[in-house]
């Protein structure tokens, strides 16, 4: 089911996303559909809230 979600994300030049933020299992999906400057400005946002990269540990964004 996941995949045929995903390919009509793709088919429709969609993304993923959650309020919550992605984790693990959809970093994939989310490299697979958003823009790379999408992607640079989430870790940019991540790391201005936590510098030291204490909360949420090991998660792509």
């Amino acid at each position: 089911m996941n995949k045929a979600v995903h390919d009509v994300v793709r088919s429709l030049h969609g993304s993923i996303s959650a309020e919550h933020g992605i984790g693990q299992l959809k970093r994939d999906e989310l490299i697979a559909t958003a823009p790379p400057m999408a992607i640079e400005l989430m870790r940019r946002v991540k790391t201005a809230f936590d510098p030291a990269g204490i909360m949420n540990p090991g998660k792509v964004i």
